[in-house]
């Protein structure tokens, strides 16, 4: 006959081992590698590592040549990647994800910003005293090749990495401007890439205040644009004019900052993915005054980030929009770095205007974008005045009290 006492320890001993047990087995859960293969494959689905892991293996061992299983890894997420059939969304090897720095205007390279093109990289803007402005390159050049690399059917990062490299060194591009073909041999070097651009204009004797923001990929860009707008404002503009014209967009965070220069309140945009709660993003504070007119100046360049501000100022009726149609992306990225050093920068899900509106047609197909309030282009950008950004200044200088 057991005891009382005697019983209660066992219970006691018994309930602690389950406890301990319970424990293991959900750390294990979290952590399969861990667990010895037979069991392993016993508790965990592990058929598709399993499967890619074997075929690397057969690769590895019986192929003519020898292969590097990390570079056949890259390739293999790379192609999983492009399987998404997905235009925004890319695999970022460990090497270029070093080189990656979204976050900073420092850059070793040529000197260029650029937009995707069916042949490789379209030429949207050449900074000046930059090494791409001295060899002659110009907007509106098209790069087919980089180092005798065809940039066709790759990805604008992919691209553009090739393009940047250590200051000093060497980079051939061919390009196509017109019907002609040149080969450029540039050499790279160190600079910061400018953000913004401000200057004074004045519109049948009212003065104006024009801001051309090219990105908005670095932190710091919304802080950029408010110096900017508020020097002017100091120096008697009345009026604000902000160009976003073939800025590809960026950061959502400084979208936000941006739009919260001119809007005092309330939501700049919101966002929801498959895999995250909807999410909405309000002003900051501190805006200019709501008295002081705004034209948002545009074109079908101008996507992401730019669209989110644009289209944040026309629902809020902070600003009238001129020029054409933009872009019309309706989704967002977010970048996850892997175990290997890489990252997978894939679409995360949908962002909508204040109103509702979400730009783009469906996943990742370009959409109607922002319909502008007044209709202009600039027909020979580069050459002789620009026709859009004139419209502008009389569309915010007739807003003007």
């Amino acid at each position: 006959m057991v005891s009382r006492p005697s019983r209660n320890r066992r219970v006691v001993v018994g309930a602690a081992i389950g406890l301990l047990v319970l424990l293991a087995g959900i750390w294990l859960g979290g952590h399969p590698n861990l667990l010895p293969s037979p069991i392993r494959s016993a508790f965990v689905d592990d058929s598709s590592g399993q499967l890619v892991n074997q075929a690397l293996d057969i690769i590895q061992r019986d192929y003519y040549r020898p292969v590097d299983r990390a570079q056949l890894v890259n390739n293999g997420l790379a192609a999983a990647v492009d399987g998404l059939d997905d235009p925004y969304s890319q695999y970022i090897s460990p090497a270029d994800y070093q080189g990656f720095a979204r976050a900073s205007p420092h850059i070793s390279g040529i000197g260029i910003d650029i937009n995707p093109d069916r042949r490789g990289l379209a030429v949207v803007d050449v900074f000046p005293g930059t090494p791409a402005a001295k060899a002659g390159l110009m907007a509106g050049d098209v790069i087919l090749d980089v180092n005798g690399d065809s940039l066709a059917g790759h990805s604008s990062d992919y691209d553009s990495s090739l393009i940047r490299g250590p200051a000093g060194t060497q980079v051939v591009l061919t390009v196509v401007r017109g019907s002609a073909r040149h080969v450029l041999r540039i050499t790279r070097a160190s600079f910061t890439a400018p953000v913004a651009d401000d200057r004074l204009v004045s519109y049948r004797g009212v003065k104006l205040g024009y801001v051309q923001l090219t990105t908005f990929n670095h932190d710091g860009a919304g802080d950029e644009v408010r110096a900017d707008v508020e020097q002017m404002l100091h120096q008697g503009a009345r009026g604000i004019i902000l160009d976003l014209r073939d800025n590809g967009g960026g950061l959502i965070q400084e979208a936000v900052n941006v739009a919260s220069i001119f809007i005092p309140d309330g939501t700049i945009v919101s966002t929801a993915g498959r895999n995250s709660p909807r999410q909405v993003f309000t002003a900051n504070g501190g805006a200019i005054s709501t008295a002081i007119p705004v034209v948002v100046l545009v074109d079908h360049g101008t996507a992401s980030a730019s669209e989110i501000v644009t289209a944040a100022l026309q629902d809020r009726h902070r600003a009238l929009v001129v020029g054409t149609h933009t872009y019309g992306k309706g989704v967002f990225q977010e970048v996850q770095e892997l175990p290997n050093g890489g990252a997978l920068d894939i679409t995360a899900g949908y962002y909508f205007t204040p109103s509702g509106r979400n730009l783009g047609a469906g996943g990742v197909k370009e959409g109607a974008g922002v319909t502008p309030n007044v209709y202009a282009v600039d027909n020979n950008p580069g050459a002789g005045p620009d026709e859009a950004l004139i419209i502008a200044e009389r569309t915010v200088a007739s807003e003007v009290r």
